[in-house]
């Protein structure tokens, strides 16, 4: 076997020099190198934001956007949105294990994971697509993808369902960050508070501010209001559409005395919500982008055309530890494991 780069360099076709994630085209021919690891794919777990993208560009039709996820794959050699610039993760089966890696890593053939890095930059064929729900983005599919050295990835546990595991570790970051970010007492802001990301996050922050903290859980449409307001986690629920970043403005104003948050957390899947994130929270206080739809051209300049003095996070997807702290979360809050239950069953 050859020896690849452990960050997969080597894989890189178009334009080269690049890191796998921005290049344009990678190598997904399936002959593993030395220090590679080789997965039967059994579900692609599609980023919202490229999965909105894709459903709309195809009218809702599965067998539409499963060509479409196709043509991405078969000329990008990877499921990387060109316009959202997102991927997701999968679930797998290791095949074969580098004999680089072999020994070395806690992998063996016949072990199930997930991939805790971007399908944006996993080398990745699609044989054929079973299934696909259209409700989640998880799409079932028959195809292969290649783990590098450097990939992180979690053993499914075998207590939590495979799909409801998928969905918890595909946004794992978002607690994880909340957990670092919130302190006791706090007042949190939780844009786009009734999705996957944006539930965890909520379930998280309560726990964080504790009794004394304040919680506004900001989500659009009645129903996803009533949802949340049932699980009790927000002191507050809003139904706004948060790229209206004056009626957030005036509605968390008047929640919060004019105070403002201390923290704000955008889980929102669609553009143009920066706004709202940065007129929420107070000056000096942390905003948290974990959406993919975050322009952040429009988050620097629209704080600077304010006079807003915010700290301004990008949603890094990772922090030490995030997938057992959020599988954690998931084990200690029964609520929250019927929320993703009854959703990803």
């Amino acid at each position: 076997m050859k020896q690849g780069n452990r960050y997969g360099l080597h894989r890189v076709l178009e334009p080269v020099g690049t890191m796998p994630q921005p290049a344009w085209r990678i190598d997904n021919t399936m002959e593993i190198y030395s220090n590679e690891i080789l997965l039967d794919v059994e579900t692609l777990n599609i980023d919202s934001a490229s999965f909105v993208q894709i459903k709309e560009a195809e009218g809702g039709n599965p067998e539409r956007i499963g060509e479409h996820m196709k043509r991405i794959v078969a000329e990008r050699g990877k499921h990387h949105n060109p316009v959202t610039g997102s991927g997701g993760m999968l679930i797998g089966t290791v095949r074969a294990v580098g004999e680089e890696l072999a020994g070395r890593i806690d992998l063996k053939p016949g072990d199930r994971i997930a991939t805790l890095v971007s399908l944006s930059l996993t080398p990745l064929t699609i044989d054929e697509i079973t299934h696909m729900d259209v409700k989640t983005g998880q799409v079932d599919i028959k195809g292969q993808a290649i783990l590098f050295e450097s990939g992180l990835y979690a053993k499914l546990p075998g207590e939590i369902p495979d799909r409801v595991a998928l969905a918890v570790l595909d946004v794992c970051g978002a607690p994880a960050q909340t957990e670092k970010l919130v302190q006791q007492g706090d007042t949190v802001v939780v844009l786009g508070a009734g999705g996957k990301s944006g539930t965890m996050v909520l379930c998280q922050a309560r726990k964080s501010a504790g009794p004394n903290g304040t919680i506004i859980a900001v989500e659009y449409g009645e129903a996803g209001c009533d949802r949340l307001r049932g699980l009790g986690w927000a002191d507050v629920v809003l139904n706004l559409d948060c790229t209206k970043p004056v009626d957030v403005l005036q509605a968390v104003e008047q929640a919060t005395g004019g105070r403002m948050a201390d923290v704000t957390i955008n889980c929102v899947n669609i553009p143009n919500t920066e706004m709202a994130s940065i007129l929420s929270t107070r000056d000096e206080g942390t905003v948290y982008f974990f959406s993919m739809a975050t322009s952040f051209t429009a988050a620097a300049l629209g704080a600077e055309g304010v006079g807003k003095d915010v700290k301004m996070i990008i949603g890094n997807g990772y922090t030490k530890g995030h997938a057992e702290m959020s599988l954690n979360l998931l084990r200690e809050s029964a609520q929250l494991r019927e929320v993703f239950e009854s959703k990803y069953q």
